[in-house]
């Protein structure tokens, strides 16, 4: 089975969603958009993965792939493929479902705390999640929750975090994905946008956060086992 992943810029990868593919036996593909590769047959993926990136998903001048991109993902709803979308993915997601992207009100940068929603809260894709669980951000819009589906998590700087569609389409706008490594890209990529607000923390606090990685890591892999039919 395949389990292919979609990147939108270089220092974005899949992280530890594709190492939790490859620990469930799955060939793991993926698409590099930015290099302008094609996307391969919907038919021939068995789950999909969208992943992050600086860019607003309505930016179809600067980054002409994100037409194709979103096709593909109707595609994949259409054939009711395993889909999870991470920040830029779960906004491209929500988007294509008929649902607004806009600017949050506030930019949100670093560690902080998500809250279950009552409806998360008794979602059987969050049985094993924490009430209260710490996640890495890094985003500046927000996705509202598409007709259909179920809303999942909040934060303070955050209503709509998390909602899963169909019960096989997750769309999460904070990054449990991410590994040392992708938070050192993203200070070296994306530094600049550490300006001072509520919510954006300074470097120094963001690596003081580094342990928090395996956790995260470890609620992705209960999400993505009870999102993703196991490759026997």
């Amino acid at each position: 089975m395949q389990f292919h992943w979609v990147q939108n810029v270089s220092f974005e990868d899949a992280a530890h969603v594709g190492d939790w593919a490859a620990g469930r036996g799955y060939e793991v593909t993926r698409t590099r958009l930015y290099a302008d590769e094609p996307l391969p047959e919907i038919e021939t993926i068995d789950a999909l993965a969208i992943m992050g990136g600086p860019m607003n998903i309505y930016q179809h001048r600067d980054f002409p792939w994100l037409v194709r991109e979103k096709r593909f993902i109707e595609q994949a709803l259409c054939a009711q493929i395993p889909m999870i979308g991470i920040c830029l993915g779960a906004q491209l997601i929500a988007d294509v479902l008929g649902a607004r992207v806009v600017q949050n009100r506030e930019i949100e940068i670093g560690w902080h705390e998500m809250r279950l929603t009552a409806t998360g809260h008794s979602t059987g894709i969050c049985a094993g999640l924490p009430e209260r669980f710490t996640a890495f951000s890094w985003h500046g819009d927000t996705f509202a929750v598409p007709a259909g589906a179920v809303h999942l998590a909040s934060s303070e700087a955050c209503e709509n975090q998390a909602f899963i569609y169909n019960s096989n389409v997750l769309a999460l706008q904070f990054h449990l994905e991410y590994s040392v490594e992708s938070i050192e890209k993203m200070l070296a990529h994306c530094g600049d946008e550490l300006v001072p607000s509520p919510f954006v923390q300074d470097q120094g606090h963001i690596l003081a956060g580094l342990d928090q990685v395996a956790e995260t890591q470890r609620l992705l892999n209960t999400l993505l086992d009870s999102l993703v039919p196991v490759n026997t």
